[in-house]
């Protein structure tokens, strides 16, 4: 049977890394387009025998500079999303509305196999967030211009490659205190990267065609819980403080002075919703692929970062 050909879009990011070395192990052949091929195309090469990758630099959100290559591929993969605003260009609505409607409608134009289109838990509560109305309204676009498109909606994405545990486990290692937004009781089921790549490796190999995909962890976490357990594996104690909402809008808003902001209001408004499955579609484990990571073990794969010590801190056992 003739290999397919894979498209990504966002590929340098970690879910593109590790879904690329899954891909390419299971003889799909994968183009990656990057902005930047001489800061991160040379590194992106290394996920994959050679024949099984090709690293592109084009304009992502230039209509006729990635058209070629929907020619070629059988499917798509859309990774690209951002978290805070940056410019008149890295907007919402360019990046989580406007993006995925040009790739659905190419995806039509040319008749590919399937897009997949990576979108967010919990969007649908949170209308008064900017980064949930966004990603909504793409969704939209996605499904209305390409019958053939697969949403998938993960929870909060985890691993050593990503900017959630390491960043607040560096804050935490910092500072003396953790401010507790709405009192630390939002839910999370995070999930594990690998678990993730998981879910679309099976879409892809089954031809999964359900339309939005919920996808989770194992357990149900509150934001407290998250911390404690990020403080546990750094061996760390910190005062963990219940924050009055007015005050923490106005570190919000000093914080998005910041190039990369701790904190913006708009997710201090995402922070008000649970981010669990809502039971209004499939799930990751109703199709087959129940996830196999749990937070505080994963975590403590990698926390020995931010222990005193580094790594020196491991616990190695001689025999």
């Amino acid at each position: 049977m003739k290999a397919k050909n894979c498209l990504i879009f966002g590929g340098t990011g970690q879910i593109g890394r590790n879904l690329i070395r899954k891909l390419a192990k299971n003889n799909y052949k994968v183009t990656v387009i990057t902005r930047n091929i001489h800061t991160k195309g040379n590194f992106i090469k290394t996920q994959a025998n050679a024949g099984y990758i090709e690293v592109v630099e084009a304009n992502p959100f230039d209509e006729s500079e990635i058209k070629p290559f929907f020619e070629k591929n059988d499917i798509c993969i859309n990774l690209i999303g951002i978290l805070f605003e940056k410019g008149n260009k890295n907007t919402f609505t360019n990046i989580h509305t406007n993006f995925p409607k040009m790739l659905a409608n190419l995806a039509h134009e040319y008749k590919i196999q399937q897009l997949i289109h990576i979108s967010a838990l919990g969007i649908d509560k949170a209308l008064d967030s900017k980064y949930a109305s966004s990603k909504l309204s793409g969704e939209k676009n996605v499904l209305k211009s390409f019958n053939k498109a697969l949403i998938l909606r993960p929870s909060i994405v985890y691993s050593v490659d990503d900017n959630f545990s390491t960043l607040f486990m560096t804050i935490l290692n910092r500072l003396p205190f953790f401010p507790l937004y709405y009192g630390g009781n939002t839910k999370f089921t995070p999930i594990h990267c690998s678990d993730l790549t998981d879910v679309i490796l099976n879409i892809i190999n089954k031809n999964i065609n359900s339309k939005i995909i919920e996808c989770v962890g194992p357990e149900v976490l509150s934001f407290k819980d998250i911390l404690l357990i990020l403080l546990n594996s750094i061996d760390k104690k910190r005062l963990l403080l219940p924050f009055p909402l007015f005050a923490a809008k106005v570190f919000a808003k000093i914080f998005e002075l910041l190039p990369n902001p701790l904190l913006t209001i708009d997710q201090l408004k995402l922070l008000r919703y649970d981010n669990v499955i809502s039971n209004n579609y499939a799930t990751n484990s109703s199709i087959g692929v129940p996830p196999k990571k749990f937070f505080e073990q994963e975590i403590n794969e990698y926390s020995y970062m931010w222990r005193d010590g580094g790594q020196f801190s491991r616990k190695t056992s001689f025999k």
